[in-house]
């Protein structure tokens, strides 16, 4: 119950103007006190609220929360679902894998266990970025979805670009780049039988407008669109743009598989012909990048010769870094 009347007090704050603590009590039908502990109950969840005696509370900010009737609309998929809070869209889905359909999406304003590569925790503050999870089946198998993860990097770039938004670049695996810094991360999850079709989860976590309590708990570079766009892009807008793409790059993934992406992938890959290193728990290899082979393997070169690495526990980093 409380939650739920948080997610109503964030309604009301949602278009940035200040409102008293009185006018939300009794919008809500509570003390003007409990109001006061909604409101750091919603800070709790990354929002940045400005408390004014005289004048009460307003966000830093006005947000726009998702819509699901909008993004249905625009993305033409009807299977999407939108939380106000969720443990993991990616999660999500994996709990439910016998009741989806190819192109089942899942969206939350803010994630309490958001993760990426590895493990490693992804920052969620509330209504501020874009947390976006779809499934889909590959019939033809576990082996065929070794370089999905590129194939759905090029989507997201792909429907930034439809959007305006321009320089951004990719990062071998599952990374989205702009100015060498980390704009998104993609982390695809699957459970496979040995024989039989492969049930995937593809998430994407998509960093808008970054709030400043919340950038000190990234230890890499960051980007977010606000830093990059001259225009504010629509999350709903930018919700159904990545669905369709999405969709559409799956559905080729399976007929074709990664070659027709490839060329794409070439465009638009950050680290191609720069100095490396390669990550490899204590051990750390260093050389020249020099793309992604047919399968999807990173290609370095060192001392003259080119060798291929697949995914797992690599990580891929700028040699001044």
């Amino acid at each position: 119950m409380a939650r739920d009347q948080v997610n109503r007090l964030i309604q009301l704050l949602a278009d940035g103007q200040f409102y008293s603590g009185e006018w939300l009590g009794e919008q809500l039908s509570v003390s003007r006190t409990t109001i006061s502990n909604y409101i750091k109950q919603a800070q709790q969840l990354g929002l940045d609220i400005h408390t004014v005696k005289g004048k009460g509370y307003k966000l830093a900010d006005a947000i726009e929360l998702l819509d699901v009737d909008v993004i249905k609309r625009e993305s033409g998929q009807e299977a999407v679902e939108v939380f106000t809070e969720i443990d993991s869209t990616n999660q999500y889905l994996m709990d439910r894998l016998d009741q989806l359909s190819s192109g089942a999406t899942c969206l939350a304003e803010c994630q309490s266990a958001g993760r990426g590569r590895r493990g490693r925790k992804w920052v969620s503050p509330f209504g501020s970025h874009l947390y976006l999870s779809m499934y889909w089946q590959l019939e033809s198998g576990v082996e065929a979805a070794m370089g999905l993860s590129l194939a759905a990097g090029i989507a997201a770039v792909n429907a930034l670009t439809a959007l305006g938004v321009t320089g951004v670049k990719l990062k071998w695996p599952n990374d989205i780049y702009v100015n060498d810094k980390k704009l998104a991360g993609i982390l695809v999850e699957m459970s496979a039988q040995a024989a039989g079709p492969c049930q995937l989860v593809v998430g994407l976590g998509l960093n808008i407008k970054m709030p400043s309590q919340m950038a000190a708990e990234i230890d890499q570079p960051w980007a977010d669109l606000s830093q990059i766009c001259g225009v504010e892009i629509s999350r709903n807008t930018l919700a159904a743009h990545i669905i369709m793409a999405l969709e559409q790059t799956l559905t080729l993934y399976e007929q074709a598989g990664l070659a027709p992406f490839l060329p794409r992938w070439q465009e638009l890959d950050a680290f191609i012909n720069r100095p490396v290193n390669l990550i490899m728990g204590p051990k750390t290899l260093s050389g020249i990048a020099r793309g992604v082979d047919q399968q999807g393997a990173l290609l370095v070169e060192q001392h003259g010769i080119v060798k291929a690495f697949i995914g797992g526990e690599i990580s891929l980093r700028l040699a001044n870094q």
